[in-house]
């Protein structure tokens, strides 16, 4: 088959870089998960959204009396977890679904989590953090009341953000473990090194399956009769 060329990111042609990944839901993803990995990955673009919109709200707090350390620790975030939230845990769950893969699980499970509790830190708001969450917004009100309300905005998102990512690890564990799913299997692949690109269901059907029937000629040849009936 042909080599899938890389589509995502979507860079405009202008740019000298090229797309650095393969993303096609309906052509990679079983059709029973293709709208749970689309809402994992709208649950990605929604969570840097957030990230954009705490860096305004951090100048806000900046200009309102706060840290500068604040705002630049919220550009430090934007440029650094989009990136590698889409490597790090979009990634593993797009490969676990398109190839039943229990390592690609593990580490969706165990950076997903890490991503869920930095999350509602964030969303807590602890000054030093670098993200405008309830505490900080809420002692906002009493300084500047227009830059408290811009800093609710962050605190909402990184809110739903956290839910929304606790809904997902829930979900997708029940599929994980329904499927039968365990540590020993992501082992198996860790050893025999599939955890780095394991092939899709369909491949693996392929090789699976192979050709069992035997190839005949088109038309059979018969002695005594050139081919016809005697």
């Amino acid at each position: 088959p042909a080599e899938k060329e890389n589509n995502f990111p979507p860079l405009p042609s202008f740019i000298p870089l090229k797309p650095c990944f393969y993303q096609n839901f309906s052509d990679e993803i079983p059709i029973e998960h293709q709208v749970l990995v689309k809402r994992i990955y709208r649950l990605w673009m929604f969570y840097c959204t957030t990230l954009g919109v705490n860096l305004v709200a951090c100048l806000a707090w900046w200009i309102s009396g706060g840290s500068g350390a604040n705002f630049g620790l919220a550009f430090l975030w934007l440029l650094l977890f989009t990136p590698c939230s889409y490597v790090c845990w979009f990634r593993p769950a797009y490969k676990a679904f398109r190839a039943d893969s229990s390592f690609n699980f593990m580490a969706f499970f165990f950076i997903f989590g890490a991503q869920f509790v930095l999350t509602v830190i964030q969303a807590i708001g602890f000054s030093g953090w670098g993200a405008c969450g309830w505490l900080a917004a809420i002692t906002m009100f009493k300084t500047n009341v227009g830059a408290a309300v811009v800093m609710l905005l962050p605190a909402i998102m990184f809110s739903l953000s956290a839910v929304m990512m606790a809904v997902m690890i829930m979900k997708v564990h029940k599929i994980y473990r329904g499927a039968g799913g365990s540590f020993q299997k992501a082992q198996t692949e860790w050893n025999t090194g599939m955890w780095r690109n394991p092939p899709s269901r369909e491949a693996q059907y392929n090789n699976f399956s192979g050709n069992s029937l035997p190839e005949y000629p088109t038309v059979p040849s018969y002695p005594g009769g050139g081919g016809q009936w005697p």
